[in-house]
């Protein structure tokens, strides 16, 4: 008979197991917080620009008669008349003449002025604030203001009658009218450009002109040297926004010139709000609007693409 060996070798003790982790913690605790901070920029954005957006996409396909109650989906006819659409060629060369004056005389007078408010002179503070205020005046109150001074007998002839010179009717000239609405809406926000680069110029180290005053070089190309690279990011990001502000405007048309004369003033914004809500075609209007957002669109891409070329530090 077969004798069973029954030893029993040590048995390894399980080890205890601790108290619950408990579920709120203060990494959920943080982060918990962190999503009720970023809550309301969010639902922001979901209400006021992707549903706008894929609201305007869906108009786009319907043509919606609000005097006759009527949502017709007609596919992709808006876009064929789109591009079919005898004014839209005049209505792209005002609104690209408009934001080619715009950005150029908004961007180099408040360089310029930028540059002078920079140096060290008495009353500097009170000329800051002489161009900053026209930036929190009203728009609509700016731009009524002015219709008054542009008349054919507003201020600005009688200032030019002073001295001898018959001024034209602003408003109404073919070659007037768009210089006219250019210089107001420059003039409206100089003041905020001049600050950015007034800033950005405060933060140029002095000790980079004093070696190149060292090394014999003019003020004009300590300029291009130095200022210029160095501010070229506030360059860039001032660019953006009066890029993306000038094919915005509306209000100045509307109170100014009405799109005229004939459709010398009609920029992009305006002939969608004359397609849209004096002509009633809603369907065509929301077709102008994207159009209007891909423009915006690409024209701000290829600024921030351009940066890596000419911007200080960008590669």
């Amino acid at each position: 008979m077969t004798r069973t060996d029954t030893r029993v070798g040590p048995v390894e003790a399980r080890p205890a197991l601790g108290p619950a982790r408990p579920f709120w913690t203060s990494r959920r605790r943080d982060q918990l917080t962190g999503y009720l901070f970023v809550t309301p920029q969010l639902l922001g954005s979901v209400v006021f620009v992707i549903l706008p957006l894929i609201l305007v996409v869906w108009y786009s396909l319907h043509e919606w008669n609000v005097l006759a109650g009527t949502f017709d989906f007609v596919g992709t006819d808006n876009y064929r008349a789109l591009a079919a659409d005898p004014n839209l060629g005049a209505v792209l060369r005002a609104t690209g003449l408009f934001s080619v004056g715009l950005v150029v005389l908004n961007l180099g007078l408040a360089l310029l002025l930028a540059v002078l408010l920079n140096q060290k002179l008495r009353g500097t503070i009170l000329f800051r604030t002489v161009f900053f205020s026209p930036v929190v005046v009203s728009l609509v109150a700016w731009t009524i203001v002015w219709g008054f001074l542009l008349q054919d007998n507003g201020g600005v002839n009688g200032l030019l009658d002073t001295m001898g010179v018959d001024g034209p009717n602003w408003l109404r000239g073919e070659g007037t009218a768009m210089l006219s609405v250019i210089v107001v809406q420059a003039f409206k926000n100089v003041g905020l450009n001049m600050v950015l680069f007034l800033a950005a110029l405060q933060g140029v180290p002095a000790e980079l002109y004093e070696a190149a005053e060292m090394d014999g070089a003019s003020r004009m190309r300590q300029f291009r040297r130095i200022t210029v690279p160095l501010i070229s990011p506030t360059i860039l990001l001032t660019s953006i926004i009066t890029v993306v502000g000038s094919l915005q405007v509306f209000a100045q048309i509307a109170v100014l010139t009405q799109g005229g004369p004939g459709a010398s003033t009609t920029v992009l914004v305006y002939y969608l709000y004359q397609q849209a809500f004096q002509f009633h075609h809603f369907g065509y209007g929301a077709t102008l609007s994207i159009m209007l957002f891909v423009i915006v669109l690409a024209l701000t891409v290829l600024q921030w693409q351009m940066r890596k070329r000419w911007v200080f530090h960008e590669s």
